[in-house]
């Protein structure tokens, strides 16, 4: 018999972590432009397919 007036509930320990940001302002600027020249490279082989490949078939 529990002779304990807390239930066993009360009695779990939490523990709290702390989120710290690791990255960098400039390593996110950098990345971001790096997948932009990224798009921007897509879209102008699209340009290119659309404009000039398309057309001949």
């Amino acid at each position: 018999m529990n002779t304990n007036n807390h239930n066993d509930e009360e009695n779990v320990n939490i523990d709290r972590t702390s989120v710290e940001r690791k990255e960098q302002p400039s390593m996110v600027g950098a990345t971001f432009i790096k997948y932009a020249a990224y798009i921007v490279i897509l879209l102008i082989v699209l340009y290119f397919l659309v404009k000039y490949i398309l057309p001949r078939i």
